[in-house]
């Protein structure tokens, strides 16, 4: 691994770069193929991971088998970071969603070189926060928005990760997205094309037009229902 890709990650940002070399030395780079499973809930939680290339989800699995997908995490972005502090089982599922690589830091190595470096604590709590925060969010929103709602929210946090942009391109199968949003793809896809015809958004396959970005706040926000 080198220095560069670890300065990249958030977690890792304002290290000395005598200590990204260390945290290099430990890194073991594991590749996955599309669907591969990474851990399961419940696995003994020994290190934790970066996510090198492609993409990952981290999801949890009801008595009836119904995935719940709680994130979705790109280059850059760590995932099992709970394994550090306590040591306990992975308290959800990990899978590839396609070919890549993750980087692997075992929780021995990892919080050996902690206790050297507390800066490196206090950006993995920062992270955890952010995530911690990103997670309240997703419950609010899950327990107190109907899913035109849920979805409306979810294409203006899209729309506002790409500077706006009124045109995006789903990253995700409709299956994933139902899963992300607490519903099935039936109900996503009715509810897609309800939204389409009342002018909210235009559909062209993978790609979504914002077209109603006023209408599309206040779906989201309950002041109005389709």
């Amino acid at each position: 691994m080198s220095v560069q890709e670890l300065a990249a990650s958030p977690l890792f940002a304002g290290l000395d770069p005598a200590y990204l070399e260390k945290l290099a030395r430990i890194a073991l780079l594991k590749k996955f193929e599309r669907g591969q499973t990474v851990f399961a809930e419940g696995d003994p939680g020994n290190g934790f991971y970066l996510v090198q290339s492609g993409r990952f989800k981290i999801f949890k699995l009801s008595f009836d088998g119904k995935e719940q997908i709680l994130h979705l995490l790109g280059a850059g972005e760590p995932f099992g970071e709970v394994a550090v502090f306590t040591g306990r089982s992975f308290p959800a599922a990990a899978e590839a969603m396609e070919k890549g690589g993750a980087f692997f830091f075992a929780r021995d190595d990892f919080v050996r070189l902690i206790a050297t470096e507390p800066s490196l604590a206090m950006n993995m709590l920062a992270v955890l926060s952010m995530r911690l925060k990103k997670f309240a969010q997703m419950i609010e929103s899950l327990s107190l928005k109907e899913v035109p709602g849920r979805l409306a929210t979810h294409l203006l946090l899209l729309s506002d990760q790409q500077d706006g942009a009124a045109r995006l391109r789903l990253s995700i199968t409709k299956a994933q997205l139902a899963s992300l949003l607490g519903t099935i793809p039936e109900t996503l896809s009715r509810i897609l094309a309800k939204m389409s015809r009342e002018g909210f958004i235009a559909l062209d396959g993978p790609m979504i037009t914002i077209a109603n970005r006023e209408g599309l706040a206040e779906l989201a926000m309950g002041a109005i229902r389709i």
